[in-house]
């Protein structure tokens, strides 16, 4: 793999690594992407419930046990 430093013009032209950019040659003709690595889940995401609203409902257990419904699978065969 080739690992390149970026300067402050290449940035610039990179978008400030926030798209997805298509390098091309001189005709026009697509030789590549750049691919910025993503922000973290967190930064990205404005959820509207709160992270003790979903920890609260990972708490709930609601539906059959597993066991019950592999029986019921069971008879069904």
């Amino acid at each position: 793999m080739t690992k390149l430093t970026v300067d402050p013009e290449l940035r610039a032209k990179l978008g400030d690594f926030r798209d997805l950019v298509e390098f091309c040659d001189e005709s026009g003709r697509v030789v590549g992407f750049f691919h910025p690595v993503a922000p973290t889940i967190q930064s990205r995401t404005n959820s509207p419930i709160s992270d003790e609203e979903v920890e609260r409902a990972r708490g709930q257990r609601t539906g059959r046990p597993l066991r019950d419904i592999l029986v019921d699978l069971d008879r069904q065969a």
